[in-house]
Formats: C-alpha cells, sequence, structure tokens
C-alpha cells in the first residue's frame, strides 16, 4: 500500500506542477496556478499520514516506510528548488521569459552551486532521518524496528556520496575555456552564427 501510495504522490507531484504552470502560463491565470502549486506539500501530508496510520494499525515496518521517509526527505531537500527551475523554464517556453540561466559549469562558481545542492540532500537526509526516529519511537518494538534503522544509514549514505561529488567540485574545479566562452553556464552553442 505504501509503495502504491508514493507511486500516487509522485505522479500527483508531476500532474499538480503541470497543471499549476498551465494555468499560470498558458491560461493567464497566476493565482489559480499558484494555488495548485501550493497544494502540492498536502500530498507529502496525505503519505505522512497513511504511514503512521499504517504502523499505527500494526503494520509490520519495512522498507516502504523506510522508502516513504527517504522520499518525504527529498520533497523538503530539493521540491522547491525542482519547481522553480521547471517554473523558469515555463516561464521562458509559455510565458515569453528570458531563457533561465544554467548552473555555473566551471570553477568555483560551479563548486558553490555544487554545495548548494548538496544541502539540499543533507536537508533530506536530515528529515528522512528525524521521521524515521519518530517511526521508530512509535512502534516502540526494538526487535520490530531493523528495517527502519537500516534507513537511516541509507539517508546519510547517500548524503556522504553526494557530499564527497560536490567536494570534488572544490578539489578539482573544472577549467573555463581558454575563449571564455560559456563562463556563466548559458552558452547554447549559438555563439558561433555570424563569425
Amino acid at each position: 500500500m505504501i509503495v502504491a501510495l508514493i507511486a500516487a504522490c509522485e505522479i500527483g507531484f508531476w500532474v499538480l506542477l503541470a497543471a499549476g504552470l498551465a494555468c499560470r502560463y498558458l491560461l493567464r491565470m497566476p493565482r489559480t496556478g499558484l494555488a495548485l502549486l501550493l497544494c502540492e506539500p498536502l500530498l507529502e501530508v496525505v503519505l505522512l499520514v497513511a504511514t503512521a496510520l499504517d504502523l499505527k494499525n500494526g503494520a509490520e515496518p519495512n522498507w516502504t516506510h523506510g522508502l516513504a521517509a527517504l522520499y518525504l526527505g527529498y520533497t523538503v531537500g530539493h521540491g522547491h528548488r525542482t519547481v522553480k527551475w521547471l517554473d523558469g523554464h515555463a516561464a521562458h517556453r509559455l510565458g515569453g521569459a528570458p531563457k533561465p540561466l544554467g548552473p555555473p559549469r566551471h570553477g568555483m562558481a560551479r563548486a558553490r552551486h555544487e554545495t548548494k545542492v548538496w544541502l539540499g540532500t543533507l536537508t533530506a537526509a536530515v528529515v528522512a532521518t528525524a521521521l524515521l526516529q519518530l517511526a521508530i519511537w512509535y512502534v516502540d518494538d526494538p526487535s520490530r524496528v531493523t528495517p527502519l534503522e537500516s534507513w537511516r544509514f541509507t539517508a546519510w549514505r547517500i548524503a556522504g556520496i553526494h557530499g564527497l561529488v560536490a567536494l570534488a567540485y572544490w578539489i578539482w574545479p573544472k577549467k573555463a575555456p581558454a575563449d571564455g566562452r560559456d563562463v556563466a553556464g548559458a552558452g547554447t552553442g549559438k555563439e558561433r552564427v555570424g563569425r
């Protein structure tokens, strides 16, 4: 049941996002679009309540409850950034706004960008760990909570691996091309037109 609900929440996330952006930019109804986008956190509340009720009704804690905690953590850590990124592209494609700049591709600017993304993963790990600890206390049976405990380590392994990737950008920053093109990550390949 929990896996199906996670899938439904993920599908619901993309449906609400598409509907919200369509209302904002295609139908020129920005308030309705914003209202739809603000409904997205309700999906996570539904998943959280359903997971708690599943455990309350005597379900054996297993990998699905851990996956739900990781999903909720990811949504808290990266959901806003994802929506903002897609909103910028929708504004460009559908609303006539300028093309949003991509992430920096070189040097310390790229390292800072990767660190910000990693902070989202770190936030996700903290939220997932907190939810898993609450579930462990809620179950209150050390013999039944091993699957939940193992998911805490999974959350921190993911954050650690992502942290190493972000650190690599600081230690070995990618050098910008000698001609100075595409330093800010905004290159489109059109720079050569007319040359």
